[in-house]
């Protein structure tokens, strides 16, 4: 289908770099997301792979062809962004063949492939319609079913959900799942989410400030950060921090440990804190403690648990699932 490969790339605006040397390779059948926070590069990456952008230096090769200076609409890339871009005087049948018909495909084959891709996203009942007839999460659909009559190599997904409630954002995630499973299409996703992309990567690329923190599997990442930024940036609620720390034969200039890996009691533990805040969330409860210890801690409990503002507790972290950081901010072996 198609494969990826990214050597070097760089990207500046004047004397501003954005990217700074990505090396990256993503396989034939992959589902690959970009995460960072706002203004890491995911965004551009992503363009640059499209040729929306023009890489500084570096090369974009897919299934094993330099395509730098290739044109856009003939890389073989089919694109869906944030905006789903509808022409609104187009029903959704013929915005999801426009791409076909101005290749010059026969109207057969437009038919057969709208068809298609229409019953894949459960889009028959609306092929008449035009996009201000429909919900957002359907334009989102009709959005990503353009994409697919045109048999990409690529699929890119520029946060193609940020526009959609949360309801619909987890229908149409499950939706996008279920796409990439059908098609066994190379698809690389970019948001900002880290729920979408734990949930629906192969493969997740960490990025900050223009620069690969780490490379993983999902769990891999969320068990195996490589350092404080990407320890910090997966997993919610975030990972509690204590700097300088000593507990038992554990001792760095960072220890992490994530809320779920802390045991709270009313009676006695390591840290002895007041409840500064709870959120009760049903299957979880979220417990925020001011320690003198260490400082703000957050404790992460199954269940629904009857804690409140200003109880004292005791929270005692699990010793075996601490991670070790060194002065670079580094994972300790």
């Amino acid at each position: 289908m198609g494969s990826l490969q990214l050597k070097s790339i760089r990207k500046a605006y004047g004397s501003h770099e954005v990217l700074k040397g990505i090396d990256l390779e993503v396989k034939d059948g992959e589902f690959v997301i970009f995460v960072g926070p706002s203004g890491c590069g995911k965004s551009t990456l992503l363009r640059t792979i499209a040729g929306l952008e023009d890489a500084t230096s570096g090369s974009v090769q897919i299934d094993g062809t330099e395509v730098g200076h290739v044109a856009p609409a003939k890389r073989g890339i089919a694109m869906v962004f944030q905006s789903y871009a509808l022409y609104p005087h187009l029903s959704v049948k013929d915005n999801m063949g426009l791409g076909l018909k101005q290749a010059g495909a026969p109207k057969a084959e437009i038919e057969d492939k709208v068809g298609k891709a229409a019953n894949m996203l459960s889009l028959d009942p609306y092929l008449a319609r035009r996009p201000a007839e429909l919900s957002g999460g359907q334009r989102q659909r009709v959005a990503i079913g353009r994409a697919i009559v045109r048999e990409p190599k690529l699929f890119l997904f520029d946060e193609p959900l940020s526009n959609l409630d949360a309801a619909l954002r987890v229908n149409t995630r499950l939706e996008i799942a279920r796409l990439h499973r059908s098609l066994k299409a190379t698809m690389i996703y970019v948001t900002h989410d880290q729920v979408e992309a734990m949930t629906l990567a192969d493969k997740i690329v960490v990025l900050n400030a223009g620069q690969i923190e780490q490379i993983g599997s999902p769990m891999d990442l969320y068990n195996r950060p490589a350092n404080v930024f990407v320890a910090g940036f997966i997993g919610s609620p975030q990972m509690n921090f204590i700097e300088g720390a000593r507990l038992g034969d554990v001792k760095a200039k960072t220890i992490g440990i994530r809320p779920e890996h802390m045991a709270l009691s009313r009676e006695s533990g390591d840290w002895k804190g007041k409840v500064v805040h709870v959120e009760h969330l049903g299957a979880d409860t979220i417990v925020y403690i001011d320690s003198e210890q260490v400082g703000t801690i957050t404790v992460r409990l199954f269940g629904e648990h009857r804690y409140a503002p200003d109880d004292i507790v005791y929270a005692t972290p699990t010793v075996g699932a601490m991670h070790r950081f060194g002065d670079d901010d580094r994972v300790l072996a």
